[in-house]
């Protein structure tokens, strides 16, 4: 028989356990799904609090597997800067949650720049920035449309590097 068994999942951060969804996906293989989770916890630890997807790929000749951790949500990463906020704004126009510096949403779209499919940095914070809008977020003060506009205009050029 054999082949390969592929489990996509979220997990929180740090602590995924052998329950669902991997547990029953993965059970079958024959794999140790211990091991699995152990190293889906270290890999994934630096998210503590954060949903992290997850792609197990388990041989079912061998039982080995391998595991890839890919990048929270842009709005995970957002409201975890905001600890006060354990959501997106219900209202965005209108309520606010949360402020953050213009270096924070730089570091997002850092970490998230090849998952945006940005043609480069510069894109990528300006996608950061309308999620951003969408959750009720203010950056240093202000609408994160100013600071779109401000982005265009070459403003924050001195602090959009690599």
């Amino acid at each position: 028989m054999g082949g390969k068994v592929t489990c996509e999942a979220l997990v929180e951060g740090g602590k995924a356990s052998a329950g669902p969804p991997i547990g029953p996906k993965l059970g079958s293989t024959g794999a140790n799904l211990l091991q699995i989770v152990k190293k889906i916890n270290e890999l994934t630890k630096e998210y503590t609090g954060l949903k992290v997807p997850v792609k197990i790929v388990v041989d079912t000749d061998t039982k080995e597997f391998e595991v890839e951790v890919m990048s929270p949500p842009t709005s995970a990463l957002i409201l975890k800067e905001i600890p006060e906020a354990e959501k997106g704004s219900g209202n965005p126009k209108d309520e606010k949650i949360g402020d953050l510096d213009f270096s924070i949403i730089v570091t997002i779209a850092k970490a998230k720049k090849e998952q945006l499919l940005a043609k480069d940095l510069k894109n990528a914070v300006k996608t950061v920035l309308g999620t951003c809008i969408s959750l009720g977020v203010t950056v240093e003060g202000q609408d994160p449309r100013d600071i779109q506009k401000a982005v265009d205009q070459n403003e924050y050029d001195s602090q959009i590097v690599l």
